[in-house]
């Protein structure tokens, strides 16, 4: 960092040199990479469960040895859910910690645009959380570990088939995840000859879904299909409880992102499916690891995909010898030609999405618990 004399006070620029310098040597004492998370906001709980992966993954590389024989960090960023607030902080990313990969963020409306410019500066962006199916055409320097909706609603429309539901009422938000949703479950469902009597798109942030749920409720279905972020889920699930509308099944898309905020006694018995969390050996140990440094386990299916990206990014970086993006995004490929994460198997296509990524059915039973 380079300070002008004329732009500070006297007496401070030695200090101020001094503190430059010393930044310098950590840069080059840490090999640093970038994530952008929604700490504050409506999925702030998805977004620290998110964190604690992340610093798990950073203490096993770093146990490990590091990357390039030296510290490996993550820099975090803080969202605050909200796309301007991403935007910029992929921009500091960028521009001041120069890092060569960023993961991040969670609703889609947030990580496309943010995405966009990182793919823009030719830096590699690794989706962990979002699930638009804008997200496979985001460019050559994009990576995509989860599973978009053009599979997720294939997934949730058969389950809510086979559940014996056929006639449903649906509520998203209003954003380019909850439009997706809303119209690619309503043409999976009415393929398999099940009807979405109602569709209700929500507007984020309000203190009420009185309305909405009303509306929803005079249809009269077999079931509710939701999709809802933390807090906002939380305001929908409590008045749905108030209103008497939970006699009737509430199925949830991605149900530990839906009921993340939701008190257990409001949330028991709803089902519903997820992105696939852990699998196999690896997962096993992974998700003994998160409870015993965090003395609880992973409220959400996210954390996973977080841990995933952080050690494929350290393992890139190490297998490039280098950090500069095209050499990481050309070992990054390489890896994902037959990765074994926590969330299972990772092999990317040509256009470096996730080939057959996991889902699972859920129910709420004190905690999100396979069906």
């Amino acid at each position: 960092m380079r300070f002008s004399i004329r732009s500070v006070l006297p007496g401070t620029s030695l200090a101020l040199a001094l503190a430059g310098a010393g930044f310098a040597a950590q840069a080059q004492e840490t090999v640093q990479m970038g994530a952008v998370l929604s700490l504050t906001g409506a999925n702030a709980t998805v977004g620290e469960d998110v964190r604690r992966a992340v610093g798990l993954a950073v203490d096993k590389v770093n146990e490990q040895g590091g990357v390039l024989g030296k510290k490996f960090a993550v820099v975090i960023e803080d969202s605050g859910g909200n796309p301007t607030t991403a935007l910029n902080a992929a921009r500091k990313l960028v521009s001041v910690d120069k890092v060569p990969v960023v993961i991040g963020e969670y609703s889609s409306g947030i990580t496309l645009p943010m995405a966009q410019y990182l793919v823009k500066e030719g830096v590699t962006h690794i989706n962990i959380a979002s699930t638009s199916v804008k997200i496979k055409d985001l460019g050559a320097t994009a990576f995509n570990l989860i599973g978009l909706e053009n599979l997720g609603n294939k997934f949730s429309a058969a389950d809510t088939w086979a559940l014996g539901y056929r006639k449903v009422a649906m509520i998203a938000p209003n954003n380019a995840y909850g439009q997706g949703v809303a119209h690619g479950f309503k043409e999976e469902f009415e393929k398999l000859g099940g009807q979405v009597v109602t569709e209700v798109l929500y507007t984020a942030g309000q203190s009420t879904y009185r309305r909405e749920l009303q509306q929803m409720s005079r249809s009269n279905p077999d079931a509710y299909v939701y999709t809802a972020y933390g807090q906002e889920s939380a305001v929908l699930n409590r008045e749905a409880f108030e209103l008497g509308l939970r006699k009737t099944p509430w199925y949830a898309i991605l149900l530990s992102m839906s009921l993340s905020d939701t008190p257990a006694e409001i949330a028991k018995g709803q089902l519903g499916m997820e992105v696939g969390s852990v699998y196999g050996d690896a997962g096993k140990a992974y998700a003994a690891a998160f409870a015993a440094k965090y003395k609880e386990g992973m409220k959400t299916s996210y954390t996973g995909y977080a841990y995933d990206a952080v050690m494929m990014t350290a393992a890139a970086i190490n297998k490039a010898k280098s950090t500069q993006p095209a050499a990481v995004q050309a070992a990054l490929k390489d890896i994902g030609k037959g990765y074994v994460g926590v969330t299972g198997p990772i092999t990317f296509d040509a256009d470096r999405q996730r080939i057959d990524p996991p889902y699972a059915k859920l129910k709420y039973d004190g905690k999100v618990v396979p069906r």
